[in-house]
């Protein structure tokens, strides 16, 4: 991942905070035991250098979002790598792509039944124990609680990659669950 910057843009109206939370994500590979999640200031330099056009007004709630977001897509991963037991038995991030213009094949399909599509998708991949596993995370956005009209709800669809041990996994867990993943 690139050094992204806490320096203001030039035409940015607002100062932003450039306090960054520790994450519960194990780092592989990495003197930082933990993932550390970007600030305000280097979140909306990030969206900047992405061609996105962010307002520095919703970062105080875009910042919280994105990294309860992550923590959900973490928590999710465990769900699979539990299906696995390995000697150290902590797996943990080595990397993370987003890919929001990748549309993957499954989200594809379901839109040809008139699904929506994902509105970002990122690929993870995770060391366990020495092996490398890439997860798929397609983010959806997730029903609205006519309860509270005004929270945010998000569907995140992880699964491992395509591969033949993903493929095996795929169908230990659709075994497992009873239902085709």
């Amino acid at each position: 991942m690139p050094a992204i910057s806490q320096q203001p843009q030039k035409d940015q109206s607002m100062a932003l905070g450039k306090d960054r939370e520790i994450s519960t994500i194990p780092r592989a590979e990495s003197s930082e035991k933990l993932w550390v999640y970007p600030s305000e200031q280097m979140f909306f330099n990030a969206m900047r250098r992405k061609n996105w056009n962010p307002e520095e007004k919703d970062m105080g709630v875009v910042v919280p979002m994105h990294n309860a977001v992550n923590e959900q897509a973490w928590s999710k991963i465990l769900e699979w790598e539990n299906m696995h037991k390995t000697q150290c038995n902590q797996p943990k991030l080595l990397k993370f792509q987003g890919r929001p213009k990748d549309i993957t094949p499954k989200a594809r399909i379901r839109s040809w039944f008139g699904y929506t599509l994902p509105f970002d998708r990122h690929d993870w991949t995770v060391d366990r124990c020495g092996t490398k596993v890439t997860y798929v995370i397609d983010f959806y956005t997730g029903k609205r609680d006519p309860r509270r009209p005004e929270a945010v709800s998000f569907y995140l669809d992880v699964r491992p990659a395509v591969s033949p041990s993903g493929v095996w996994d795929r169908l230990k867990w659709a075994w497992q669950k009873g239902s085709f993943v």
